[in-house]
């Protein structure tokens, strides 16, 4: 039986989450302000039965195709916010769940650490996929399950605030953000991302 684990409207992609996004993608690259939907499921091979539903009905663009060890990963995007409703429409009723059916993302850290050392924000940046930690920045951090929740997080915390998306990993057994920039850019922006995934930030 197929699971929906995450199905995550984005709205208006951001120019940083826009541009980390195609920098890994093998599909077609989305435009800034595009609106996306990134979907995730189990067991991960159905991820195509599904690929084959949305392009099939609908006029959106496929940017990510992944299946993984558990898990499949779908994003599509379009100019039009009602083309990638209609096409997440398509996925619900293809496996017969409505949306309030997935369950709500869990966070399981998030911490902002102020000030980061030079040493520390060089190894972070050995890693790093988007843009590079500064030392003396500050520097927002999450983890969260389904992983593909992290990707929505990123999204709406670069909304809220002038910071440095530096890495965001929504595949596998959890995601992970990182963000960095002011101290009260990246407080803004880490209440904006869990608010995104319906929780709270820690006091």
């Amino acid at each position: 039986m197929t699971t929906l684990r995450s199905f995550n409207f984005l709205d208006r992609l951001q120019p940083q989450t826009m541009c980390y996004l195609g920098s890994m993608m093998r599909g077609f690259l989305p435009r800034a302000n595009d609106a996306a939907m990134i979907v995730e499921i189990a067991p991960g091979l159905d991820v195509e039965w599904l690929t084959d539903v949305v392009l099939k009905q609908v006029d959106v663009k496929p940017g990510v195709l992944v299946v993984e060890r558990q898990f499949g990963y779908l994003e599509f995007h379009a100019r039009h916010a009602s083309s990638v409703r209609t096409a997440g429409a398509a996925v619900l009723e293809a496996m017969g769940v409505a949306e309030t059916d997935v369950a709500k993302p869990q966070i399981l850290a998030s911490r902002q650490i102020d000030r980061v050392d030079s040493l520390h924000s060089f190894l972070i940046n050995r890693n790093k996929s988007g843009s590079m930690l500064l030392p003396g920045e500050s520097l927002f951090l999450l983890e969260t399950t389904p992983a593909a929740g992290a990707l929505l997080a990123a999204n709406e915390a670069e909304k809220a605030a002038a910071i440095t998306l530096v890495d965001c990993r929504f595949m596998g057994a959890s995601g992970r953000l990182y963000v960095s920039g002011t101290e009260s850019a990246v407080r803004a922006a880490s209440e904006a991302a869990i608010s995104a995934l319906g929780g709270r930030a820690a006091p």
